[in-house]
């Protein structure tokens, strides 16, 4: 009856330490990197106030980002990445084709519950990024050339017409669904769309309506440890 007993005891001690570990492997903030493509655009209006007809580009990001709980099956994930964005425009004869790098920071809100072996995950939240170079390359018949973009609020009336202008700031939000295994691997889809204007003050046309914000969506695999 004793030994029973004891069995007993040990096994609910070796039980109670195993509930509590995966509590506490629950509390523990995790780490995860990422990386995947992008398909961006540019969305707003023209000088002349009529909406913008560009095309998507593709380009890439790549970062890290950290889920802290908050309460069960709700996290905070805080990241940071290198994206690139931008968008294809015809002004007939030239097409100009822009790409923007930006370092960004997007700050989630996470909800992850079991699914199979794993967890479906659900986020959204804002973002805010800095642009820190680019590239702009124009090309119509036999013409063809590339310049770098200039981040910069204020474009003065005397600057020169064939620089690309854009502000470095870029605030918006983000939504994205995906699916995580129980060893950490996850995909993700995710969308964006920026919510500030990322075109200058241009002097040099004081009347336009120009209007520019970025918006695109992507594909994200990555690894949470």
């Amino acid at each position: 009856m004793k030994r029973s007993i004891f069995f007993i005891a040990i096994t609910l001690i070796l039980s109670a330490t195993s509930a509590i570990g995966q509590i506490a492997d629950r509390a523990r903030p995790a780490f995860g990197i990422l990386g995947g493509v992008n398909f961006q655009n540019f969305n707003g209006k023209d000088r002349s106030g009529n909406a913008l007809d560009n095309e998507l580009i593709m380009g890439y990001h790549v970062g890290a980002n950290v889920q802290i709980p908050i309460v069960p099956q709700f996290y905070f994930q805080p990241g940071l990445l290198f994206s690139i964005k931008g968008a294809k425009s015809t002004d007939s004869p030239l097409t100009s084709t822009y790409k923007l790098s930006y370092i960004e920071m997007p700050l989630n809100l996470v909800y992850k519950a079991s699914l199979g072996t794993g967890y479906i995950l659900l986020g959204f939240g804002p973002y805010a990024g800095y642009g820190i170079m680019g590239k702009a390359k124009h090309e119509g018949g036999s013409l063809s050339y590339e310049n770098d973009i200039e981040f910069t609020n204020t474009v003065e009336a005397g600057d020169p017409l064939e620089t690309s202008y854009f502000r470095p700031l870029d605030i918006g939000g983000n939504i994205f669904a995906g699916y995580e295994t129980g060893g950490g691997l996850f995909i993700q889809l995710n969308a964006q769309l920026g919510m500030v204007n990322i075109n200058p003050e241009d002097k040099r046309f004081p009347d336009n309506e120009l209007a520019i914000k970025n918006t695109g969506f992507g594909l994200s695999l990555g690894y949470r440890f």
